[in-house]
């Protein structure tokens, strides 16, 4: 059973960012972005404890071609998505809202 994926409003913020920036760059990038995103979002929803628990019981999920990380929690209803995260930014501030 997949559960649906749930995004707070900072981890959509910075999803849209990561996506226009990568457009600015060249044109379908962020569209290709968006893609492997999503696709990190089809695989949190269908196994959700597929991904090790990093911190507390936040779990981690790459996403493929693109420096970003998923990090989100499992709920019993759904699956809440804390922040989409460049990999070179400080750790500390993804732990902040754990």
């Amino acid at each position: 059973m997949s559960l649906p994926v749930v995004l707070r409003r900072k981890a959509q913020a910075e999803f849209d960012e990561a996506l226009d920036w990568y457009e600015r760059q060249q044109a379908g990038l962020g569209v290709e972005f968006a893609d492997h995103v999503q696709a990190v979002f089809d695989r949190i929803s269908a196994t959700p404890e597929m991904h090790a628990v990093v911190y507390r019981d936040v779990r981690k999920a790459l996403v493929r071609q693109f420096p970003y990380s998923v990090f989100y929690r499992i709920r019993a209803d759904r699956v809440v998505v804390l922040t989409v995260f460049h990999n070179k930014r400080n750790p500390n501030i993804w732990k902040s809202r754990a």
